[in-house]
C-alpha cells in the first residue's frame, strides 16, 4: 500500500514538474514569439479595450487619438488629418495589421512598458493612466506644403534638419486614410484594405523611405565628393574636354548628355550643368569601383537607415564590377556599367530618404545624421519618457570634400540646372536629376536634392524631391519639375530661420 502511495506521489511530482517546466517555457522563453505571432489577436483585442496615447506634430496638430466608442470596443482610434500623415502614423487596426508609428511605438502608446506601468510602489495597487504620447519632429505646415507642391503627381518629398536628423516632412503621394483601416467593422476594414492593396499606385506603401528609384544625376554628388575625398580631383582639376558623348573602356556603346548637349570642364562646371560625359569618365577611369562603392556606403547605401519607422529599405550600390584589367587606370571588366552607375543609372537605386541624407551629409561637413520622426515621448502627466538625441549615422566624406560639393551645389542653384530652387535671402544648394527609364516612348523620374539656410550661415535643412515617371509627361527634368517643388517646400521650412 505504501509503495503504491509512493509511486503515485512520485508520479504527481513528475507531472507537476513537467507542467511547471512547460508553463515557464510558454510564458517566459516563448513569450515574445507567441505574442508576435500573426494568429495571436489577444494583445490587439486587449489594447482595443484600453486608452491609447496621442500623436501630435511639432507645431501642435493632432494626428492620432483614442475616443470613446459605443460598439463592442471601448475605444476608437481616429486620425483627424486623414491621409496627410497616413504613412507616418500608420493605423491601429484589428482586422488589418497595424503599421507606421502605431506599430513601432505600440507598447509606449498603450502604456504597456515597465517604465510606464510602475513608477512607484503605489502603482501596484492603484489604477492610473499609463499611456504615452508622441510629439513628432514633423511640422504640419511643411508637410502640407509638400503635399500641395507635389499636387496629384506620384512622388515623394523628404525634408530633414541637417544638424539633428529630425524630419520636418515625409510625404508620398498617393497616401491613404488610416481611419478606413482602423474601423471596428471588420468587413469594412478588410474591404478598404483590399481596395488599397490592389491599387497599382500602391497608396499603402510609404515610398519616401520604403521604395527605391534610379537616383539619376543626383548621384553625381556621391561621385564628385568621392573624387575629392580621395584626392583625385578638386573643383578646378582635372579639366575634362567638351564632348557630346563618352565611350567607356570595354564597350562601343556611348553615354550621351541629356538632349545631345556638349559639355566639359572642371568639377564645378560639370556639376553646374550636370554633365553626363564628364562624370561618367570621372567615375569610370579616375575614381574606380572600390572608391566609389566605399563612398556610397559611407553615405548609407547598402545599409538600412536607422529611422524610427518600420520596414525601411536600404538603398543599393552595386559592389561587383568584375576583375581589374588595368590597375593604373582602375579599369575593370564591368567598367561600362560603372560609368552608368557614376551618373545614377543602371542598377544603383535609392530611396528619397537616402538622397535627402546625402544632401544633409554634404551640408553637415560630411556627417550624415541619424534620421528620426519622433521628437519626444511623454506620459499622461507630461513627464518626459524619451527624446531624440542627435547623433551621426555615418561620416561620409571629410569636411573638405563636403565643402567642395557644397560650393558646387550652390553654384548649380545660382547659375546651373537648379536655378528654380533659388530663394532670396538664403543660401541654397541643389543637384537636379533626370533618371531615364530606358522605355519607349521616353519616361524619366524628375529629382532634385539640396539644402538651404540663412544667407552667410550654415545650412539648416536638406531636401529630396522625386516626381515619378509618368507616360503622359515623357522625359520630365529635375530642373523644371522637381526644383520648383523643392523651393516651395523650403520656403515654408525656413520660416523659423528667417
Amino acid at each position: 500500500m505504501n509503495a503504491r502511495i509512493r509511486r503515485l506521489g512520485v508520479g504527481l511530482v513528475v507531472c507537476f514538474g513537467a507542467l511547471f517546466a512547460m508553463l515557464n517555457y510558454v510564458q517566459v522563453l516563448r513569450a515574445d514569439d507567441l505574442n508576435a505571432h500573426p494568429g495571436n489577436s489577444r494583445a490587439l483585442v486587449r489594447d482595443f479595450d484600453q486608452p491609447r496615447g496621442s500623436i501630435v506634430t511639432r507645431d501642435g496638430f493632432l494626428l492620432a487619438q483614442s475616443t470613446s466608442s459605443d460598439d463592442q470596443y471601448e475605444f476608437q482610434r481616429i486620425y483627424p488629418e486623414r491621409d496627410l500623415f497616413g504613412h507616418v502614423t500608420g493605423h491601429f487596426g484589428l482586422e488589418v495589421q497595424s503599421s507606421g508609428l502605431e506599430r513601432q511605438y505600440n507598447d509606449v502608446l498603450a502604456g504597456a512598458t515597465i517604465e510606464q506601468q510602475f513608477t512607484s510602489f503605489r502603482d501596484l495597487f492603484v489604477e492610473r493612466d499609463t499611456t504615452g504620447n508622441l510629439t513628432l519632429s514633423l511640422r504640419h505646415d511643411v508637410q502640407a506644403a509638400a503635399r500641395d507642391a507635389l499636387g496629384g503627381r506620384r512622388g515623394s518629398v523628404v525634408v530633414v534638419d541637417v544638424q539633428t536628423g529630425e524630419l520636418l516632412a515625409l510625404w508620398s503621394f498617393p497616401s491613404y486614410d488610416p481611419n478606413l483601416l482602423a474601423d471596428h467593422d471588420d468587413e469594412a476594414a478588410a474591404a478598404a484594405f483590399a481596395a488599397l492593396d490592389e491599387n497599382p499606385d500602391k497608396p499603402l506603401l510609404a515610398k519616401s523611405y520604403r521604395e527605391r528609384f534610379f537616383p539619376g544625376s543626383t548621384f553625381k554628388v556621391v561621385t564628385g565628393s568621392s573624387a575629392v575625398d580621395f584626392g583625385l580631383a578638386t573643383l578646378s582639376d582635372p579639366d575634362f574636354p567638351r564632348a557630346s558623348s563618352y565611350t567607356p573602356p570595354g564597350t562601343s556603346r556611348s553615354i550621351t548628355n541629356f538632349g545631345g548637349a556638349t559639355c566639359g570642364g572642371d568639377l564645378l562646371a560639370l556639376t553646374r550643368v550636370s554633365c553626363n560625359t564628364g562624370f561618367a569618365e570621372l567615375g569610370a577611369e579616375i575614381v574606380g569601383p572600390d572608391r566609389l562603392v566605399q563612398t556610397a556606403e559611407q553615405y548609407g547605401f547598402n545599409s538600412t537607415p536607422p529611422i524610427d519607422l518600420p520596414d525601411a529599405v536600404e538603398s543599393v550600390m552595386p559592389t561587383d564590377f568584375g576583375a581589374p584589367l588595368d590597375s593604373e587606370r582602375v579599369i575593370f571588366e564591368d567598367t561600362p556599367r560603372l560609368a552608368q552607375v557614376s551618373i545614377g543609372q543602371n542598377d544603383v537605386s535609392a530611396t528619397p530618404l537616402q538622397m535627402a541624407l546625402v544632401a544633409a551629409g554634404v551640408a553637415n561637413q560630411g556627417k550624415v545624421p541619424v534620421p528620426s520622426v519622433v521628437h519626444e515621448v511623454v506620459d499622461s502627466d507630461g513627464k518626459l519618457l524619451d527624446e531624440h538625441e542627435p547623433s551621426v549615422w555615418t561620416e561620409a566624406v571629410q569636411p573638405g570634400a563636403a565643402e567642395a560639393m557644397r560650393q558646387a551645389m550652390i553654384e548649380t542653384v545660382q547659375s546651373g540646372t537648379a536655378t528654380a530652387m533659388a530663394i532670396p535671402g538664403f543660401d541654397v544648394g541643389g543637384k537636379t536629376g533626370t533618371a531615364q527609364l530606358g522605355v519607349d516612348p521616353p519616361q524619366s523620374h524628375a529629382w532634385v536634392i539640396g539644402f538651404a539656410g540663412p544667407e552667410g550661415e550654415e545650412p539648416s535643412v536638406a531636401i529630396a524631391v522625386i516626381v515619378e515617371a509618368d507616360p503622359a509627361a515623357g522625359n520630365q527634368t529635375g530642373g523644371t519639375v522637381a526644383a520648383p517643388i523643392a523651393r516651395a517646400v523650403l520656403e515654408v521650412a525656413l520660416r523659423d530661420d528667417a
